[in-house]
């Protein structure tokens, strides 16, 4: 049986590193997995999830999202193999308030997050569309449907990606191409520790008003009790790419959780956006429920 490829980007850790390793480990022996990373010395724990041996079903390359010439040199590696499924799922976080947010910390965010998904499909959508035949999976964000209090910066990101693949699956219609954005909320991954945030009580905030470090040092406990309370673990989230991979037409967007869900139906429902960022206030900073009633 002719095996599914599949090239995954961001596989040192999280999603990418457990979806590579299940892809692989497949007793149906139904996919052949490329597992990229930036750093290759990182494919340790991608091995010792599959027994410390690397089996025929899964190739790791090197491949930095940022950089044309990696990206270009991963694209030559699989050209002349079918790549059927393209998994870009590279990221990067960035929170705090938006006056501390410098430049170069904004940059690098979209350069992994935005133009690092739009160099990935660059490089591997004209060999789909010759084939006319594919599919191309983004690790999204419930932060690419509605702003999150002091995640601006990787909302914009985020956006931006959802627009992009929006915009990329109407004109994919005809070559058989199908785009689907994975929505996830909170998550059990390294992505959180990772994250550039700064201290509270650090230096970084010193010249913030005091009104503004009170609600940011709200937020970071609201996030501590939401990561307790209702984050899911990478193996819940695995499905929903899973299914996105298989389907015979996959939607366009799929939910990985229904957490603020009914926050995004009040976007949705109310036009002017008054009542989603009065809702999103008092969920955040004064402990109402995600489906409560608002004023």
């Amino acid at each position: 049986m002719e095996r599914t490829s599949v090239l995954i980007t961001g596989c040192s850790s999280g999603i990418g590193l457990a979806l590579a390793a299940h892809l692989a480990a497949d007793s149906g022996h139904r996919f052949k997995v490329y597992a990229t990373m930036r750093d290759l010395a990182k494919s340790e724990r991608l091995l010792e999830r599959l027994g410390s041996c690397c089996p025929d079903t899964l190739e790791v390359l090197q491949l930095d999202v940022t950089d044309p010439h990696s990206l270009a040199a991963a694209a030559q590696r699989v050209q002349g193999q079918q790549l059927d499924v393209l998994v870009c799922n590279a990221g990067v976080g960035l929170m705090g308030p938006l006056e501390t947010c410098s430049d170069l910390a904004m940059k690098t965010l979209f350069d992994v997050n935005f133009f690092g998904a739009v160099r990935t499909i660059q490089a591997f959508l004209p060999a789909m569309k010759r084939r006319r035949a594919g599919r191309i999976i983004i690790s999204s964000s419930i932060g690419g449907l509605q702003g999150l209090p002091f995640n601006a910066v990787y909302c914009a990101s985020k956006f931006a990606v959802e627009g992009l693949c929006e915009s990329l699956a109407i004109v994919l219609r005809p070559f058989n191409i199908h785009v689907t954005l994975v929505e996830c909320g909170p998550v059990h991954t390294s992505f959180l520790a990772n994250l550039q945030c700064p201290d509270p009580e650090g230096s970084e905030l010193q010249g913030l008003d005091a009104e503004t470090r009170g609600l940011y040092r709200r937020y970071l406990q609201h996030c501590q009790s939401l990561f307790r309370d209702a984050a899911q673990e990478v193996e819940e989230v695995l499905p929903v790419f899973l299914e996105a991979i298989v389907s015979l037409c996959p939607p366009l967007r799929c939910a990985s959780t229904q957490l603020l869900a009914p926050l995004w139906r009040l976007r949705l429902g109310s036009p002017d956006g008054s009542a989603y960022v009065r809702a999103m206030h008092d969920f955040v900073f004064c402990g109402s429920e995600v489906g409560g009633d608002q004023p």
